[in-house]
Formats: C-alpha cells, sequence, structure tokens
C-alpha cells in the first residue's frame, strides 16, 4: 500500500478484512502486505479487500493477491544467480502487459540495473541502491500501462515463509 495520504493502519486493516470473511488475517510490518485465507478466487479476493479499504479507510489502494504457490514460485523463478539479495526485488503486474508495450519495455537498455520480465513478474537486481534508480515502480506501470507493486526479497521471502506456515497450521501439512 503506499505511504502518505492512503496509509492504514495495519491493526485496524486485519480487523476490516477479518469482519468481511477473511480468515487467518496477518500482516507483515507497515506495508500492506496481508496473509489471509479465503475461498474466493484471487479477483474476488482483490475486490473485496479494495472496497474494504475503501469503504472503511476512505483510500482508493490497489489491492494484488497471489497465493503462497504463487509467491513461492516467483521466488525459484529468479533469473539472477549468485546475486546480493538486499539489490533484488520484485515487481508483481495485476494483469499482462499489451504485446507491443512489453516489446518496447523488453527492449529498452536498463544499464547499469537488470531487468527481466517473466511470467508476469519484472525481476530487478539493481546495480546500487534501489532509491537510486529511476527503473522503480513507477517507471514500469508508465512504460507498461499496468498496476504493480514492488517487494524486496527480504519481504517476498517472508510472505511466503508466514503464508506458508499458516497453510501448514490451517490444513496440518508438513513440509
Amino acid at each position: 500500500m503506499p505511504k502518505g495520504k492512503n496509509k492504514v493502519p495495519m491493526a485496524l486493516l486485519r480487523d476490516a478484512l477479518g469482519k468481511v470473511g477473511l480468515e487467518n488475517v496477518q500482516t507483515y510490518i507497515q506495508s500492506g502486505n496481508v496473509i489471509a485465507s479465503s475461498n474466493r478466487t484471487q479477483v474476488d479476493t482483490e475486490e473485496l479487500v479494495h472496497s474494504t479499504i475503501s469503504e472503511k479507510f476512505g483510500g482508493n489502494i490497489s489491492v494484488l493477491a497471489r497465493t503462497p504457490q504463487q509467491f513461492t514460485s516467483i521466488l525459484e523463478c529468479v533469473p539472477f544467480k549468485e546475486v546480493d539479495t538486499k539489490k533484488l526485488y520484485f515487481t508483481l503486474l495485476a494483469k499482462n502487459p499489451d504485446k507491443l508495450l512489453l516489446k518496447k519495455f523488453i527492449s529498452i537498455d536498463h544499464s547499469p540495473d537488470h531487468i527481466v520480465y517473466e511470467n508476469n513478474v519484472i525481476y530487478t537486481l539493481y546495480n546500487t541502491k534501489h532509491s537510486d534508480s529511476k527503473f522503480n515502480n513507477n517507471y514500469f506501470e508508465r512504460k507498461l500501462k499496468v498496476t504493480m507493486t514492488s517487494r524486496n526479497f527480504n519481504t517476498m521471502n517472508k510472505l511466503v515463509e508466514l503464508a506458508n506456515a499458516q497453510q501448514e497450521a490451517q490444513f496440518g501439512l508438513r513440509r
């Protein structure tokens, strides 16, 4: 979730999402990352969370939902080998971009950073710091005309860990 005018207190968000039918609602730091169980489709979950935030907190915040398996797959498919994970970011797209826009985007020289698009995710390995690069979430959205959200490696890793732990507790699964 964006910071500033759309900031939503995580404790209040957990409570609101529990009241509209999501189960086992957890949040990860003040970042807008929510882990929850639902029998709804991905689109229905995104719409439910979006409308709840809009109604309860007044924000018009884009929501992207992914399953624990999708997050795990994203982590497993990192196209870069032997990387400094402090410089690794994942940008998840709400939908597939227009093919022509994607072709143009892929042809751009993003040096000194390394950017790879695979399976509706932009994997970015920054040469320096994420904050020093012009190739960020806003840039990607402008180029591809798709809503997106970016997370660093530590956040993605923690989301996978929390989601898998929740799934194991819920279904009695063991790894």
